[in-house]
């Protein structure tokens, strides 16, 4: 089979030195997660409690992800519908002023029709709702209240969903900031773990680390062609991301949590797939078995469905995986984490 070594990364500078160690890369600020293997319920001590911590913090990313999907929608809904509802309040506003013109005419010309009355009173649901006043009213008056009648109900309307979705907005920001501080709070006590450990402990995660990026750079990942050209696209946008550092949140170009990564690499052939990894789990078409799966193929891990990555042939995975890492490849069998399904685009 051929072999496919990952392409260099755009700023070899920049990655070369987040890569001096895995304990300084680990130092994540409070702006670092990702989607660490399941830790092994045999091994004891620090390392165990840090791959929990990682994991707690992957699966609170996903849900903060998610909670910032809804909140930018509903951001772009409130906008929207505050500006249908200025153009209509100007529509109203034009409208009065045309009324306001017949009554005008009508009293000089002998004085205010009592309907007239009525109609620029505060309640013109009222004077329509009285059907002995139709009658005193031409048609272009009964054309002109109508129409007035249903832009305030309009108006009234867009207004009572501006507010509803505002309070919607509210709630989802608070979510928001909790689950920010959930995981920040996580990173925190990972990274206070890590600072607890000894200099040759710390060294042997640095190595473990490189051994993990040598290992990507020389993946075999055999020559199967992918099942549609949408998903070999997106394949080769991801492959060019590999080698940049995992940032939880991130949706790139210079940095990625594991659904950033997908959902970019899609955006770059211009097809719009959702931002989690739950999302993204229940989109195009299911593929069960793991020897089923094509290059391009989406790959969901573990029973929470917190974790997504291409399946880059050959038993490789295509992914952002934890805090202090790389984008790169990784065998699944080794990644401790459970395969779900794949998803073919």
């Amino acid at each position: 089979m051929a072999s496919h070594r990952r392409p260099k990364p755009p700023n070899a500078a920049y990655t070369a030195a987040l890569t001096a160690s895995a304990a300084a890369a680990v130092a994540v600020s409070a702006q670092t997660a990702s989607a660490d293997p399941l830790p092994d319920p045999t091994k004891k001590g620090v390392q165990a409690q840090i791959d929990r911590l990682y994991e707690d913090a992957t699966q609170a990313t996903e849900k903060y992800n998610g909670a910032k999907e809804k909140a930018d929608k509903l951001e772009k809904q409130v906008k929207d519908l505050q500006e249908t509802a200025a153009r209509k309040q100007g529509d109203l506003n034009d409208l009065r002023d045309r009324l306001g013109v017949i009554a005008t005419a009508q009293y000089r010309s002998g004085g205010l029709d009592p309907s007239m009355q009525l109609l620029l009173s505060s309640d013109p649901d009222k004077y329509l709702d009285t059907a002995s006043a139709l009658d005193r009213l031409g048609d272009r008056q009964t054309t002109e209240l109508k129409e007035f009648q249903s832009q305030q109900r309009d108006l009234a309307q867009q207004r009572k969903q501006a507010a509803e979705k505002l309070e919607d907005l509210g709630d989802t920001r608070t979510e928001l900031g909790a689950k920010k501080q959930e995981i920040q709070s996580k990173l925190a006590k990972a990274q206070k773990l890590l600072n607890s450990l000894s200099a040759k402990e710390k060294a042997e995660i640095a190595k473990k680390e490189e051994r993990a990026d040598r290992s990507s750079e020389r993946a075999k990942l055999g020559n199967e062609a992918s099942a549609t050209q949408r998903a070999a696209s997106a394949f080769e946008a991801a492959k060019s991301r590999v080698g940049l550092p995992y940032v939880w949140g991130a949706t790139g170009p210079g940095s990625f949590d594991c659904s950033g990564l997908t959902s970019w690499a899609f955006k770059q052939v211009d097809v719009s797939i959702p931002r989690t990894s739950q999302a993204q789990a229940n989109i195009g078409t299911r593929i069960n078995s793991l020897s089923a799966l094509k290059p391009g193929d989406l790959i969901i891990m573990r029973t929470d469905l917190s974790h997504v990555g291409f399946y880059a042939g050959n038993g490789q995975i295509l992914h952002a995986p934890k805090p202090g890492a790389k984008v790169r490849y990784e065998s699944i069998a080794r990644s401790g984490m459970p395969f779900m399904w794949g998803v073919r685009m």
